[in-house]
């Protein structure tokens, strides 16, 4: 199975698989925002941020699959971006089903707050602008939250990846020979 994932791994498909199951997920977002009108939180922009990130990442093993530097920095990005996107989308969940023994409950921030020289809530306000509560569930599938599936789809993200990188060292095809 390992030889397999290095396999697909150094192939374009596998990372264009990984860009567009992102981008679906990027967009998925932008429908909730803009077309069925629920207000993305703070929460929810950090994880559309990290979400974004993945996606880059995903572009860069797509330029050159082969390139063992490239591919690892995808790697690399897609772990980092996929870990704090986990991370996210868990704190968010305490945000909408607080721990009833917290006495003063926490909240996240009103406004986004970017790096100056990334404003990213200026430079695409309709992508990275938050004006929703992150404690209130605004939509449900089998009954989970927005933030319960990010959970489970950033897990799944880093599950695969911790079987691509491992792949990368143990997955290595020897060839057979006869004599």
């Amino acid at each position: 199975m390992l030889a397999f994932f290095n396999e697909i791994s150094r192939t374009r498909g596998a990372w264009l698989l990984l860009l567009l199951s992102v981008l679906g997920f990027e967009l998925c977002a932008l429908y909730f925002q803009h077309v069925m009108n629920l207000a993305p939180c703070v929460m929810c922009i950090y994880e559309r941020v990290a979400m974004a990130g993945v996606l880059v990442a995903a572009f860069i093993g797509l330029l050159a699959p082969q390139n063992g530097l490239i591919r690892w920095m995808g790697l690399l990005g897609w772990g980092v971006s996929a870990g704090y996107g986990l991370k996210l989308s868990i704190e968010h969940v305490g945000y909408q089903f607080p721990d009833p023994s917290d006495l003063f409950g926490a909240t996240c921030d009103i406004f986004v707050s970017f790096p100056s020289w990334a404003p990213l809530n200026k430079w695409v306000p309709w992508m990275f602008e938050a004006n929703g509560d992150c404690s209130k569930v605004v939509w449900q599938f089998f009954d989970l939250s927005m933030p319960q599936w990010l959970v489970i789809i950033f897990a799944a993200m880093l599950i695969v990846l911790a079987i691509v990188v491992l792949s990368q060292f143990f997955g290595k095809r020897r060839e057979r020979r006869l004599f």
